[in-house]
């Protein structure tokens, strides 16, 4: 059996969106944009990016360098995003009335967000390829 080698906790700070009411396929078109790109660049990138869904992932990634920040004392200069992922929440399902006393559903789907941040200065430090 092989093992997976996990990457040192200290390198790694993540932060999670659940039950964000949008489409997965919506989100992950932006998510793809930013992935394995700097933390100053993601956010000039979700900053002028038109799509409603920008906000939500523009709060997630700025609260996950609050954490970087914060808890562990990484310098927001040298994070990158490693790991960006959505996948698909409950849908929340409603009834609108119709005419003659019939009701019509609606699907509002949700979706659940992940943002990891690593700091690439560790790297440099330890001499660990990035990858």
């Amino acid at each position: 059996m092989i093992k997976k080698r996990k990457n040192n906790p200290y390198i790694e700070v993540y932060a999670l969106g659940q039950h964000i009411y949008m489409s997965t396929h919506k989100a992950r078109r932006i998510i793809d944009q930013i992935r394995e790109r700097s933390y100053e660049e993601t956010l000039m990138i979700l900053e002028l990016m038109p799509y409603r869904a920008c906000y939500p992932i523009f709060k997630l990634v700025y609260s996950a360098a609050a954490n970087a920040s914060h808890n562990m004392g990484f310098n927001e200069a040298s994070l990158v995003i490693s790991k960006a992922e959505v996948n698909e929440g409950t849908t929340i399902k409603k009834l609108k009335p119709r005419a003659r006393g019939r009701s019509y559903p609606i699907k509002r789907p949700t979706c659940h967000m992940t943002i990891v941040l690593q700091d690439i200065s560790l790297y440099e430090e330890y001499n660990i390829p990035y990858a």
